[in-house]
């Protein structure tokens, strides 16, 4: 039976749109569930979206939405970016779910029952960017040490879970378990905070202040505070407490987490599944933060990168790669775009690239693009160490990718890349091809370089799959077969002589930095960055452009297209208009809303769609806002 593997990423929170840091943990995540397909493990990938709290009725305010339709609209944004970004997860779970909210509602009425919970008035520091009381001793200088804002004195009657009964148990489970938190520092972390007395939880919150959020089982007059509700969704998406899913991946569970976030997962969680009679997670991966000129990531500091623009810049797999490759997990990493075309052109199109061009070449300069047969008599001979380098490049790679040292695991394949170009400039088959006696010679030499390259496909596979996928292809190979898995990989002499192999490819062209310059973050506005004013025009000129205000009655997004949608408008005639708008706007957000359009520009065809007409908007780094008017007037009302 396949031993099972179970992968998740925190659910991300909807108050705001997905940014370089939640591509980074479930690309993470994705890597971890892809490396444990290698070793033919049954797996389960989970992520989702924590929809619940004041800030999200806070977010939802600011957008004039009803909480509701705001959680819709960010969850799809996240749900729909991780394919973009090459993210496979088994499942994708969201706080508003029947489903999930039912199994909240069972496990705080089992605590209840067992009397881990209580009602008391209480006053604290709350701080609503965490959505969570704070101590003084918590604070840095009076303010939350992840928002840097003062918390707010809040007095109310709440219910509370006694966390304090569980504390020596905890203590001594983190203690006694191998790796339960890591990296080993985010061990201590945890373990130097539960030297202080462990306060219980308040878990509640009064309807009188917040209604959105899921009603507590015993008391219809509160709802339960967000992170015992989000937590519990990595037991609820399988099923708890009779589901198949749980049986079979529970407690297998990997929890993938930004350091953050480490309080609640790694102390408000086990206490919780303790309390619950649920067995404790396998283990809690805790990653650092990606900065930004030596500041982390913030909406509020205009710094937040958009993994879209980068992945369809740069491309997927160096996208991917870059992240995996160049953040050590557990510490914090600085992010630039310069180091990432450096990575692209040093280890993927001067190292890997180049060996694969090179080899690929050769089999088609010298044996006519097929594998060649090889001689055992001169096979040894011909061999070099070179299986041996491939042997210990899969054991350590293996066993870093397994405690998640993921750039451990690229550098191990990356030093056998550099032994494979070595054995090349050894081994020297362009002087073994001018001489017929050694043609066995070459024959084996290209060979293994071939076999080097499969094995090397196989690894990359977790970080880089469409690679390795385009690899597999011009080896001759399938790759739509399991190629990848570890068994194959520690298996040489795999290639089978006589495959034809299509034309040599390039994997990875180098980057111009100077053409790749442009700035992926959002919110930052440069005060030369705005246009030119355009030359002067006469109101006669101007007078030829019709301006009218026009109300949207029907909006959608056109298949293929990321930036644009489609919209149906009434000018006092019913019109279609093509706008590229969707980075900012959604459907849902537009339909009644009055725009101002160009309404006698020439028709022209985008996407297939004819648009006839243009809206206008003002387009700053951020991207487009609609020109709007102060009140409702009739469709079809011209500008003046």
């Amino acid at each position: 039976m396949a031993r099972p593997f179970y992968v998740t990423t925190p659910i991300y929170y909807v108050n705001a749109r997905p940014h370089l840091g939640h591509a980074y943990t479930t690309i993470v995540a994705d890597v971890a569930a892809r490396f444990h397909t290698m070793r033919a493990c049954d797996v389960y990938f989970l992520t989702g979206t924590d929809e619940h709290g004041d800030k999200v009725v806070r977010a939802a305010k600011k957008e004039n939405m009803t909480p509701r339709n705001y959680v819709d609209t960010i969850s799809r944004l996240f749900r729909e970016l991780w394919p973009e970004l090459g993210i496979k997860n088994s499942a994708f779970i969201r706080t508003t779910d029947s489903a999930h909210m039912s199994v909240v509602e069972q496990v705080l009425q089992k605590i209840y029952d067992a009397g881990d919970i209580y009602f008391a008035e209480y006053e604290g520091l709350y701080c609503f960017g965490c959505e969570r009381f704070y101590t003084e001793r918590e604070l840095e200088n009076g303010k939350c040490p992840d928002h840097e804002t003062e918390p707010e004195v809040i007095k109310e009657s709440n219910y509370f879970f006694k966390m304090s009964r569980y504390q020596d148990w905890l203590v001594d489970h983190i203690r006694n378990t191998p790796d339960f938190i890591r990296p080993q520092r985010y061990k201590n972390e945890a373990l130097a905070f539960l030297k202080e007395p462990l306060e219980d939880l308040c878990i509640s919150r009064p309807k009188s202040r917040l209604k959105w959020g899921i009603t507590l089982p015993f008391d219809n007059n509160y709802v339960t505070y967000v992170w015992f509700d989000a937590l519990l969704n990595y037991v609820s998406a399988l099923g708890y407490p009779t589901g198949d899913l749980f049986e079979t991946f529970w407690p297998a569970s990997q929890h993938v987490v930004a350091k953050d976030i480490l309080k609640p997962h790694g102390i408000y969680w086990p206490i919780m599944l303790k309390a619950a009679g649920i067995p404790i997670y396998k283990h809690l991966n805790v990653h650092g933060y990606w900065n930004i000129e030596d500041s982390k990531m913030s909406k509020s500091l205009g710094n937040v990168v958009e993994p879209i623009e980068l992945k369809n810049i740069y491309g997927l797999d160096a996208f991917r790669f870059f992240l995996i490759r160049d953040m050590v997990f557990g510490l914090d990493s600085s992010f630039s775009e310069a180091s990432l075309v450096q990575r692209i052109n040093s280890d993927l199109a001067n190292d890997l690239g180049n060996l694969f061009s090179r080899v690929l070449s050769m089999v088609h300069k010298y044996f006519d693009g097929v594998v060649p047969e090889v001689e055992p008599t001169v096979e040894a001979e011909c061999e070099l160490g070179l299986v041996a380098n491939a042997q210990t490049a899969i054991a350590d790679y293996e066993g870093f990718m397994e405690s998640f040292q993921f750039h451990n695991a690229l550098q191990a394949v990356w030093k056998f890349i550099s032994e494979m170009n070595k054995y090349v400039d050894v081994t020297a088959p362009w002087e073994l091809a001018k001489k017929k006696s050694s043609r066995k010679s070459l024959s084996v030499v290209i060979y293994n370089l071939l076999e080097g390259l499969r094995i090397i496909s196989g690894l990359i596979y977790p970080v880089m799959h469409d690679t390795a996928a385009k690899m597999q292809k011009h080896l001759g190979l399938d790759p739509k077969m399991s190629f990848y898995h570890l068994d194959q990989l520690k298996t040489w002499n795999s290639m089978k002589p006589g495959t034809r192999l299509p034309k040599s490819t390039v994997l990875f062209p180098r980057v111009d930095p100077v053409e790749k310059a442009v700035d992926t973050t959002v919110g930052r506005q440069a005060a030369d960055s705005r246009p030119e004013i355009k030359p002067e025009i006469t109101l006669e000129e101007f007078g030829k452009i019709d301006l009218r205000v026009a109300t949207v009655i029907h909006a959608e997004r056109i298949p293929r297209a990321k930036k644009i949608l489609k919209l149906e408008v009434d000018l006092g005639q019913k019109r279609t208009i093509v706008a590229g708008i969707a980075q900012n706007y959604t459907p849902e957000d537009l339909v009644g809303k009055q725009i101002i359009i160009v309404a006698n520009l020439k028709p022209a065809k985008l996407m297939g769609i004819v648009s006839n007409g243009m809206l206008i908007a003002a387009v700053d780094d951020s991207g487009p806002t609609l020109a709007a008017l102060d009140k409702p007037v009739d469709p079809g009302t011209p500008l003046r």
